[in-house]
């Protein structure tokens, strides 16, 4: 007889992302009644003084819910269509340690998340060795301030805008060389799903697994077309069972965009699209 499937194993998160056309406040009023139980917030979500963003973060004790990753303003080495500036690549390196030194006494523990950029002139090879010898610093910002990085691999519909990298293996080969313990691999699922040896890369490196997102796919329509759990292609469930199987009991965070869509999810009730996610996560768990 087989035994019954646990419960969902993994605390349900939001990124913020999924909810933009809510304001920062709104975000945590909504979250703490929906009961989610991490989010990953956004940077750019927080008001453009520093002194105001401090106080939203402060915020967060009242509504219980913990910061478990983030997406600074600035995410990736190289510049991208959506991170333009600064260019130089010190210069982004100081931004993104302001981001740190502005949201880690908030996040103790939390995630960052980073990506590549497009490889500049198409150079592979260079773009790589400058990503690794950028996360050995990052590693260093990070440790000074109690958090982690998680180098994430994009789809590769975004291939010469945003990311230099497409699967998993990929990112865990850059993590390994670059040899610190709090730097990972974020595992979003609508990047990496099609990825054939993604699973058992996960199990070459477990303890390189530092987040993990969720959304369904589609074949997108524009660079921001991602679809709730449970209504597209993505195995979702097995997938959530080779995360566990592998030791991940991290946040499974929900990260949707839509945008320049005519049926756009941002625009529907959001309060149901995160419970609706949240059951649907459950039966895809269930079912996997």
């Amino acid at each position: 007889m087989n035994s019954p499937t646990p419960p969902f194993p993994f605390p349900y998160g939001v990124n913020q992302f999924t909810t933009m056309p809510w304001s920062f406040e709104e975000d945590l009023t909504h979250y703490a009644d929906l009961g989610v139980e991490a989010i990953e917030l956004c940077e750019t979500k927080l008001d453009h003084d520093r002194d105001r963003a401090k106080a939203q973060l402060a915020s967060f004790d009242a509504t219980g819910l913990p910061i478990s990753s983030v997406q600074a303003l600035v995410r990736t080495v190289f510049p991208s269509e959506t991170q333009p500036e600064p260019v130089g690549r010190r210069d982004r390196l100081a931004r993104f340690r302001r981001s740190v030194e502005l949201i880690a006494p908030f996040a103790p523990g939390a995630v960052f998340v980073t990506n590549t950029g497009p490889a500049p002139d198409g150079n592979l090879h260079e773009a790589i060795r400058q990503v690794v010898t950028h996360h050995r610093e990052l590693a260093d910002i990070a440790a000074d301030h109690g958090v982690r990085i998680a180098l994430e691999p994009l789809n590769p519909v975004l291939l010469n805008a945003e990311t230099a990298i497409w699967t998993y293996g990929q990112a865990l080969d850059v993590v390994e060389e670059v040899g610190r313990e709090n730097v990972g691999v974020c595992l979003d699922l609508w990047n990496v799903w099609q990825d054939p040896d993604l699973v058992p890369r996960l199990a070459d490196a477990p303890d390189r697994l530092f987040l993990l997102q969720v959304s369904d796919w589609r074949t997108p329509r524009s660079r921001m077309d991602r679809r709730g759990v449970g209504t597209g292609d993505i195995p979702v469930g097995r997938l959530l069972h080779a995360a566990h199987g592998v030791g991940y009991r991290g946040p499974c965070v929900l990260e949707i965009f839509s945008d320049n869509v005519p049926d756009s999810l941002y625009e529907t009730d959001l309060d149901d699209l995160l419970r609706t996610n949240r059951t649907a996560l459950e039966a895809a768990w269930r079912t996997g």
